[in-house]
């Protein structure tokens, strides 16, 4: 399993992206101050490490300088400064890359898949296809089809049932959906997630191939439909 070290000081943030990645095979660790997070990172025991900007202790731009005197380990910066500078300055220290929030978890993995194979890391190979029934969902190319037919579905739909096929066989907590959509945890009031799952299931179970299950209180839970 590939492990990541998250140095970022937003400790819901940390808890949910460690329950994202691990859907997608990552182990990751999260260290909430830049002291901290520079004694572990240049441990040397990680594949790859996500550094935020702003830290208390240490800023972003320190760890960089300093893990990069004694390791090339692959880092992508993570900062709501997005200033054009700021880019420079963490591409000119050292990143591999640099991801302004706030941003989407699908993007971040696509970028950390990118940057582990660019560093050699043979094992970060591309998302592979996944198949519920009859419905094939493609990651990379971000296409559904059911029987070979194509489904038409927003970006957020494709997101949230991306999401659920990956945590096929358990239940997918709202807060780990909301990570996926809007970069933080759910809100006890907000519908908007009812309502994109409520159309993602119209498009799907029309076909009768699959069933979206609400859990209530917990999440959703997606499944194939048993033929008679």
């Amino acid at each position: 399993m590939i492990s990541i070290l998250l140095v970022d000081d937003d400790r819901d943030l940390c808890l949910l992206m460690a329950d994202f990645f691990r859907l997608h095979g990552f182990a990751l660790e999260a260290v909430n101050d830049g002291q901290r997070g520079l004694a572990r990172a240049v441990e040397n025991s990680f594949d790859l490490i996500l550094l935020d900007v702003m830290l208390p202790g240490l800023d972003g731009f320190e760890i960089l300088r300093q893990v990069r005197r004694r390791s090339a380990v692959p880092i992508i910066m993570l900062t709501a400064r997005t200033g054009q500078q700021d880019r420079i300055a963490g591409l000119d220290a050292g990143a591999d890359d640099y991801l302004p929030k706030p941003f989407g978890p699908e993007e971040l993995l696509a970028r950390i898949r990118a940057v582990l194979r660019r560093s050699g890391n043979t094992r970060a190979k591309p998302a592979e296809a996944m198949e519920i029934g009859a419905v094939r969902i493609e990651s990379q190319e971000r296409r559904v089809t059911i029987q070979g037919r194509n489904v038409e579905l927003t970006g957020f739909e494709f997101d949230i049932l991306n999401a659920l096929a990956r945590g096929s066989g358990r239940i997918v907590s709202r807060d780990e959906l909301s990570l996926v959509l809007y970069q933080r945890p759910a809100t006890p009031y907000e519908r908007s997630l009812d309502v994109h799952i409520s159309h993602l299931r119209k498009k799907l179970e029309q076909s009768g191939e699959v069933r979206i299950t609400t859990v209530r209180g917990e999440g959703y839970m997606i499944t194939a439909e048993t033929k008679p």
